[in-house]
């Protein structure tokens, strides 16, 4: 019974995602049909279960752990799921996206991340990151009239083939320097001294190449900006957060756990990585005019971010980056929750033109996105201040204040393209377009994003202490 509790979590979100399945097949044409309440009913039943875990350490068959770490990754991804189930019904219906498929993969694929956070066996960990990533390669392209979104999947499913090819390769060098795919015995064989170089190099530069490519750092960013414009807006905003708490949880688990003792070899690799993704990220970013494309490279300088945490390897720097995953979701799934919001039938209205003068026609989601924007750019009291402070402070504890002065002069320039919207929606004079009513349910999500935003910006004390208590359990 112990080992069956590690899996509850993930087991109720894939039943919660077959009974959206099945609600589609019973679904007459034409009628509408709240499938999204399946979702909601089954990511609370596993954030429940997931509370209900708290310190148990629970072990699946000695592949899939329950700790506390995976716990607060779960709750992370659960957050991130609601909010997308939360803004999706009036999104589905209006841009007339198949209910069941889009709710069964986005449940899947948070199924998917939930255990490529707790796995604790690199196979294991491989398929996960299958499951997600086919499911959302679907998303992607899930709008078949589209020839942007089938274009965009196509060269995500292309690039993200590679990028498994790599992460696959990386597990036969392990496999080879510790005869098992356990991250323990991985961890034991290269604490021997005995393990061949040669292998070592090859097993850690081609599993970071594989979590590079997932967390959107340069130079395997590529996909990005194409799949964040060419998919939904709501997939967009979900893809955005999940995928990357996700792969960031099990960067984690494999480089701050078994690699550990090697951190003299992989910390200069992702050093010069973290500060190209950050410099890029918001170099371009500025550019951008379509909003979409804007946040894409937005989310790629905030992976550079959260790679400091891991580069620092200090206690502040490691909760950071939990708490920093927690911040980010809520932030960004708000922001881009707004853009998919306020889009029609015809036309997305992702351009930075299209939130002209939105404060004097929607004043109240005006103020959300403000709150939102400057989350994402560092304004106190916001949980994205406390994020990069708490980021940057271990970068320069761990002595890598070259980093974090990049970090800080990005976080500046980044500010340029988040208040760019601010000002167009106070400042200039939007033409006449229609604006779409925002559902009940909907506006509770973006309530919610909002008071987590603030939460985790005024009192960000206790979620902190939890984050470095749940990832002290992986060592």
């Amino acid at each position: 019974m112990t080992e069956f509790a590690a899996i509850i979590p993930i087991l109720i979100i894939v039943l919660s995602a077959c009974a959206a399945m099945l609600a589609e097949a019973f679904r007459q044409p034409g009628e509408r049909m709240r499938i999204d309440g399946l979702g909601l009913i089954g990511l609370t039943g596993a954030a429940v279960a997931s509370v209900f875990l708290w310190d148990s350490d629970a072990t699946a068959y000695g592949v899939v752990r329950a700790d506390n770490f995976a716990l607060f990754v779960n709750l992370v991804l659960c957050v991130i799921g609601i909010l997308t189930m939360m803004f999706s019904d009036e999104v589905v219906e209006r841009e007339q996206l198949p209910p069941g498929e889009y709710y069964a993969l986005t449940l899947f694929a948070i199924s998917g991340m939930m255990l490529m956070a707790s796995a604790v066996d690199l196979l294991v960990m491989f398929l996960a990151l299958e499951v997600l990533s086919l499911s959302v390669y679907v998303l992607t392209g899930i709008r078949r009239a589209s020839i942007a979104g089938a274009e965009a999947s196509f060269k995500y499913f292309l690039l993200g083939s590679f990028s498994s090819a790599f992460f696959l390769y990386g597990i036969a060098f392990a496999f080879a320097l510790a005869e098992s795919t356990r991250l323990d015995d991985l961890g034991v064989a290269l604490s021997s001294g005995n393990a061949s170089p040669t292998f070592i190099v090859l097993a850690v530069a081609l599993m970071a190449i594989g979590f590079a490519f997932k967390v959107s750092a340069v130079p395997f960013h590529m996909w990005t900006p194409d799949a964040y414009e060419g998919a939904p807006t709501i997939v967009t905003a979900f893809m955005s957060t999940g995928v990357k708490a996700a792969a960031f949880a099990a960067f984690v688990r494999v480089f701050l756990s078994p690699l550990e003792p090697l951190r003299d070899q992989w910390i200069p690799m992702l050093t010069v990585i973290a500060a190209a993704t950050m410099i890029l990220g918001t170099v371009v970013g500025v550019l951008q005019t379509n909003i979409k494309r804007m946040l894409a490279y937005s989310s790629i300088a905030h992976a550079g971010y959260i790679m400091l945490g891991i580069i620092a390897t200090t206690e502040t720097g490691k909760a950071a980056v939990l708490f920093y995953l927690l911040a980010y979701a809520v932030t960004n799934m708000g922001a881009l929750g707004i853009v998919a919001l306020l889009g029609t039938a015809h036309e997305q209205h992702d351009e930075l033109r299209d939130f002209a003068g939105l404060w004097s026609s929607r004043p109240a989601l005006a103020g959300l996105m403000t709150i939102f924007l400057l989350s994402l750019g560092g304004f106190p009291p916001t949980a994205g201040f406390v994020g990069k402070w708490y980021i940057f402070s271990a970068a320069v504890e761990r002595g890598h204040y070259w980093l974090a002065i990049i970090g800080a002069l990005t976080s500046v320039v980044s500010v340029f393209f988040y208040l760019r919207i601010v000002v167009m929606m106070y400042m200039t004079d939007g033409p006449d377009m229609v604006r779409p009513r925002i559902p009940a349910t909907a506006m509770a999500g973006l309530a919610l994003a909002t008071i987590a935003v603030l939460y985790l910006g005024v009192l960000p004390t206790q979620v902190l202490e939890l984050a470095r208590q749940s990832i002290q359990t992986i060592f």
